[in-house]
């Protein structure tokens, strides 16, 4: 249950600041050799779930204006998932087996770390409403190679918001909203899969995982919308350069 809980906790976390969810919920398991249902899809599915609520509570309000009264925007952000919702269809078990080792966890953290110190060079003064099709396809291309493991869909998202010109608010802003209809889409894909196999399953652990996911998610968005109003994604990148190192040194002792 504690594992459970630590592993709820940093999915919500990770999930939205940019440092890449899918790569500690990959880590945590090998650094410390935890098996069973806590690595299984079940687990992972829950975890997503939980996220999602937290994605679900923050922005209520933003869905209902984006139905009710920015269409234009609404229809953007269904334009922007389609990208990462064709290669995930596609690509999905490609990306799941073959793509989840440390080493390639470890590049895409410092490569894309680099790209995020990079966007930050860029001129930042346009708000969401200003988003064009362009735009959107080019973050939601973005959003579709967060794919791989070590990338962060929030990190590349809203870095290729601000080499839009996004302010650095309005790019997460979108990236959050973008990530909604994604996250809903992979957790209903994988709950399909789990519906057709039969097993029994430790409910009170995957419950656990999911409230820790929703609580620590809902804290995450909330904080970054407000630390990106004022800071860079600097210490972002210097923690991913960090974990890289991490991770390069446990693949050398686990040798």
């Amino acid at each position: 249950m504690i594992e459970a809980l630590i592993l709820g906790i940093v999915q919500g976390l990770t999930e939205f600041l940019p440092v890449s969810s899918t790569a500690h919920l990959i880590l945590f398991p090998w650094f410390f050799n935890w098996t069973g249902e806590l690595d299984s899809l079940t687990f992972d599915v829950a975890l997503h779930a939980g996220t999602l609520l937290a994605l679900v509570i923050c922005f209520w309000n933003d869905w209902i204006e984006l139905v009710l009264r920015k269409q234009k925007l609404f229809m953007l952000i269904i334009l922007a998932s389609v990208p990462a919702g064709i290669v995930g269809i596609l690509l999905g078990d490609l990306v799941e087996h073959a793509l989840r080792s440390p080493l390639i966890i470890s590049v895409s953290l410092i490569v894309f770390g680099l790209v995020m110190l990079i966007a930050e060079k860029m001129n930042k003064t346009r708000a969401v409403d200003s988003i064009t099709i362009t735009d959107a396809l080019i973050i939601g291309f973005a959003q579709a190679v967060a794919l791989i493991p070590g990338v962060s869909r929030s990190g590349i998202t809203i870095s290729a918001g601000l080499f839009r010109g996004l302010e650095r608010e309005a790019a997460a802003r979108f990236s959050f909203l973008l990530s909604t209809p994604i996250i809903a889409g992979a957790t209903l894909l994988h709950a399909r899969k789990l519906l057709k196999a039969s097993a029994d399953h430790n409910m009170p652990l995957f419950l656990l995982g999911f409230i820790a996911a929703a609580f620590s998610g809902f804290a995450a968005i909330k904080f970054l919308l407000h630390f990106l109003k004022k800071h860079p994604l600097n210490v972002f990148v210097y923690y991913r350069f960090g974990l890289a190192v991490v991770i390069i040194a446990g693949i050398w002792l686990k040798s």
